[in-house]
């Protein structure tokens, strides 16, 4: 399996945990929840929130298809139903209904943990939430779960959540820049490639089971 891990499926993985991860759309809910703190305490929350999504996601790549295993769900199982959860995911993209969805998340945070909101909304559900997880399983499954597919997928994780972390340090310039126009053209453009990579989980899924002949995608 380690010959079919090539430059091709790395950008797939890159793009994929970034359309998922989403590091433009969280910033301007980091900016909500650490409103009225200083530069170094915003600093300190963003990467405690990143390092605690980053160890929640790793986990959860390494040890979630042994945990499907052991309540008895196969893994093409997992690649349709994960292709569907992203499949859905990209349509609250399409249709503007995830930003509501993270904010809905933002003022329960706000509310809840004001202080510090770096685990909860933060680390989760806003970076490692449920379709970063299943993306994280479905990623090794397609990597092979080698030792050598799950340190690249893992790798290509933590360089989105670096990116997230980037995204949390440039909030106030990138929302200025973008403007609610851009954010909305960069969001309908992400969720439209996010559908289509979603449907391939779906049709890999289908391949292993004998549903569909093989397909060349992931």
């Amino acid at each position: 399996m380690l010959e079919l891990i090539d430059n091709a499926f790395v950008i797939t993985a890159f793009v994929t945990l970034f359309v998922v991860i989403d590091p433009i759309g969280t910033a301007p809910l980091f900016l909500a929840l650490t409103q009225g703190m200083d530069a170094a305490r915003r600093r300190r929350i963003g990467i405690r929130a990143c390092v605690i999504a980053a160890i929640l996601l790793a986990l959860f790549g390494l040890a979630g298809e042994d945990f499907l295993r052991f309540i008895g769900i196969s893994m093409p199982a997992f690649q349709i139903a994960g292709g569907l959860l992203l499949f859905l995911t990209a349509l609250d993209m399409l249709f503007d209904r995830r930003s509501q969805r993270r904010q809905g998340h933002a003022d329960e945070g706000e509310g809840a943990l004001a202080d510090d909101p770096s685990v909860f909304p933060l680390a989760m559900p806003l970076i490692a939430g449920p379709g970063a997880m299943a993306t994280m399983v479905l990623l090794i499954g397609e990597a092979g779960r080698t030792p050598q597919g799950m340190g690249l997928v893992t790798g290509v994780m933590l360089a989105v959540i670096t990116l997230v972390l980037i995204a949390f340090v440039l909030a106030a310039p990138i929302e200025r820049l973008l403007r609610r126009t851009g954010t909305m053209v960069m969001t309908r453009l992400f969720g439209l490639l996010l559908a289509a990579l979603s449907v391939q989980f779906v049709l890999n899924g289908a391949s292993a089971i004998g549903i569909l002949p093989s397909t060349s995608g992931l």
